[in-house]
């Protein structure tokens, strides 16, 4: 029996996997997707493996090493291993089996990466970060994933639950043409996956933008620090999102070198699209929270300057009324004092003997007070 001629669609990883030897060409019946007690028997780390022949699963191995070995068996093959937090060893036994780059095997261990993509050899690595708005808290949580992509196989190692790779996948095996066209329909696939995934989050900052306009007009003391947090939000999601158009244009570019299937160009020019809305968006966000905490600021400014004004007014006020106050003080002071003096009944006191000494009292107690009266008139104190 003569062996199948290869997919004629070069793709940009061009690693060519042949069938061992001791192993005859073999097709396998389609099985479905695996189950979920499938997927526990595999281990905690691989989430789903599968090999694919023309679009279609026709293998769901249990272990790494039963998709190592159908891979070889199946002719015109491609493998997809979908992993969660793998552990070393995981990782290890991929990296010898598909050649992996120990550096890409290492990032990929790590994680905290940028998006980026990097050619080792035949095999690409690719990471993207995924972003999912929660509404509970009003945050934006950020995700992982890196991509091994070579000429038969995909390797998708997650460390978060965005993004949800199960859909990207069941999306694809409804549609076995587009699945056919080989490793780079999955890369384009989760790509989409993930820039669609931003969509939500724009909506939410959005909504929180809007709030948060509320809330400066409102005067809401708090509301200053709720702009930085936002503005922390949308730069990381910002580092998150444009890195990802240089990794669009990289695989752009190697269209016509790969010779890429036009339908994938046609997917990923889309997806860049999408990109680029997504980023004009995120632009304006960062220029609109600027300008909120200019205004926020200008506001701030405003209101403590009232406020000054007002404790300014009531200080000159109270500062009136004790003027007021000391004034009549001592035009009343004058009078106790020369009754206090001429009370005191000193024998020696000639006043006191002398027939005109009460109306001199008197009088000298009206003088002093009309006069003081007449000073602190003058000097609008009273």
């Amino acid at each position: 029996m003569s062996e199948r001629p290869r997919n004629p669609i070069r793709t940009l990883a061009g690693r060519v996997r042949r069938p061992s030897p001791t192993h005859p060409s073999r097709t396998s019946p389609q099985p479905t997707a695996p189950s979920s007690r499938q997927e526990r028997r595999q281990g905690a780390s691989v989430v789903d493996s599968a090999i694919y022949v023309d679009g279609r699963r026709t293998a769901s191995p249990e272990t790494l090493a039963d998709t190592f070995r159908g891979l070889r068996e199946l002719t015109e093959s491609v493998a997809w291993i979908g992993l969660y937090r793998p552990t070393q060893d995981e990782l290890a036994a991929l990296a010898a089996e598909f050649d992996l780059h120990e550096l890409a095997v290492e990032d990929a261990i790590v994680a905290h990466q940028r998006p980026q993509i990097e050619r080792y050899g035949e095999t690409l690595f690719v990471v993207l970060r995924a972003a999912r708005y929660v509404d509970a808290s009003e945050e934006v949580e950020f995700g992982e994933v890196h991509l091994f992509v070579g000429r038969d196989f995909v390797i998708t190692v997650r460390h978060s639950e965005a993004p949800d790779l199960s859909a990207v996948r069941r999306r694809l095996e409804s549609d076995p043409e587009l699945l056919a066209l080989g490793p780079e329909a999955v890369l384009y696939a989760i790509l989409d996956r993930v820039v669609d995934g931003y969509v939500p989050v724009v909506r939410g900052l959005h909504n929180d933008i809007d709030e948060i306009e509320t809330e400066v007009f409102r005067g809401d003391p708090a509301v200053s620090r709720r702009i930085y947090e936002l503005s922390r939000e949308v730069i990381e999601f910002e580092r998150a999102v444009r890195p990802l158009a240089t990794v669009i244009q990289s695989l752009s570019a190697g269209f016509e070198k790969y010779g890429t299937d036009e339908e994938l160009r046609r997917y990923l020019r889309d997806v860049e699209d999408h990109l680029t809305q997504v980023r004009e968006q995120v632009d304006g966000f960062r220029h609109l929270l600027r300008d909120i905490l200019t205004v926020n600021a200008t506001l701030v400014a405003q209101k403590q300057n009232e406020e000054m004004k007002t404790l300014t007014e009531a200080s000159m006020d109270q500062n009136e009324e004790v003027k007021k106050i000391s004034a009549w003080a001592a035009i009343l002071f004058a009078p106790t004092l020369i009754g206090t003096v001429y009370g005191m009944n000193f024998d020696a006191m000639p006043e006191l003997h002398w027939r005109f000494g009460y109306l001199y009292a008197i009088g000298m107690m009206g003088l002093v007070s009309v006069g003081l009266y007449g000073i602190f008139k003058g000097r609008r104190w009273i």
